[in-house]
């Protein structure tokens, strides 16, 4: 079968769910009023990671839909993006990158998405006209790369990735381009069975402009012979593989667990890039968000037992501002430092906050 067929073959409906997994008839009502917000989509292959008699395993509580999603505390667009957006599907928040979204659809829809306002549904948000995109970042000299994203922009066939590359090869102010997948992770034989997208890749990155993948493997239960091998492809054909891990309650906010991931990310060849403070986003905030006063403990004591390469990652908050690095707590304060920002001049600048222990975002000290 082609990845195009075993996608379709994808768990979408509660009909679906219950081959897998036990649901009440109460469970299944209050899962129903969620998948009508937000919809359901889960490949067969991260189905199988599933313990399915443990009703709190990690990867069914990021995929599979929750009644805890019925809490609507939070927003839809906790950093801004709207602001940021300058046609429809491209954003330029910070000076030297450029951020296009050209697909709402994922090969799996993580229950805690911070895009959870699109993905998976009717928008206006994705980019219509590659052209336009393109003619802006032509316009924008600073931008020194762009990140294509979505949504998965690898569930998109590989022709329209190929349109992408090649559009963006024209231009000589770019040094890289970046995909935002997380099919190493839910989805590998997208990339398996496709050689024609790896010899894409190779004939691109291999040139004088890099392609990087940005993944995000949560859990060290995600990192499988099959994800290890699509890792390995793209590293062959010449891809620098990063990671970005979300700190999720439940998941992954354990100093073992997460130590454990960072490890095994390095022995396959992945860069631990960031770890994201999950965003206050409505139907996650109250299900995965972990207070920033616990998740810097968490992150501290995982470097305790990781080595310098897998501990290069940042713990970071993508606040409307900027990416703030959480630093430090001392004296009653926690202090923070912008990684990134809005505006340029607050680029390094160090602040703190008092303590609260139960705030999980810079808005709630």
């Amino acid at each position: 079968m082609t990845w195009e067929n075993d996608l379709k073959e994808s768990i979408c409906t509660i009909a679906q769910l219950r081959e897998y997994i036990e649901i009440t008839p109460k469970e299944e009502r209050r899962l129903r009023k969620v998948i009508e917000k937000h919809p359901m989509c889960i490949t067969r292959y991260y189905m199988s990671l599933i313990d399915r008699n443990d009703p709190d395993d990690p990867i069914r509580k990021m995929v599979v839909p929750s009644q805890k999603e019925l809490n609507l505390s939070g927003s839809y667009d906790t950093s801004g993006e709207r602001e940021s957006t300058k046609m429809p599907g491209l954003q330029h928040k910070y000076a030297r990158t450029a951020l296009v979204l050209v697909t709402n659809r994922c090969a799996t829809y993580c229950r805690y998405c911070f895009r959870k306002r699109m993905v998976g549904l009717p928008t206006k948000e994705i980019l219509h006209r590659f052209n336009d995109a393109i003619e802006y970042i032509e316009k924008h000299e600073e931008i020194n790369n762009v990140l294509i994203t979505g949504g998965d922009p690898f569930t998109l066939p590989t022709r329209v990735i190929k349109e992408f590359l090649e559009s963006l090869s024209t231009i000589s102010h770019l040094d890289f381009i970046r995909f935002g997948t997380k099919v190493p992770v839910t989805f590998p034989d997208r990339i398996l069975k496709d050689e024609e997208l790896l010899t894409l890749l190779r004939n691109n990155s291999l040139k004088n402009r890099r392609v990087y993948v940005i993944a995000q493997f949560n859990h060290p239960r995600e990192i499988t012979q099959k994800s290890s091998d699509t890792v390995d492809l793209l590293i062959r054909s010449g891809v620098i593989v990063n990671n970005q891990t979300v700190l999720l309650k439940g998941v992954n906010d354990n100093p073992e667990i997460l130590a454990e991931l960072q490890n095994k990310l390095v022995n396959i060849g992945v860069n631990p890039y960031y770890v994201f403070q999950c965003r206050p986003v409505k139907r996650v905030k109250s299900n995965f968000q972990v207070p920033l006063y616990r998740g810097y403990e968490i992150v501290e004591n995982t470097k305790k037992k990781l080595n310098g390469h897998s501990k290069r990652f940042k713990y970071i908050m993508s606040h409307r501002s900027g990416k703030i690095e959480i630093v430090g707590i001392m004296d009653g304060y926690m202090y923070f430092k912008y990684h990134q920002a809005r505006y340029s001049n607050n680029i390094g600048n160090f602040f703190r906050k008092k303590i609260n222990k139960t705030a999980g975002w810079l808005d709630d000290l």
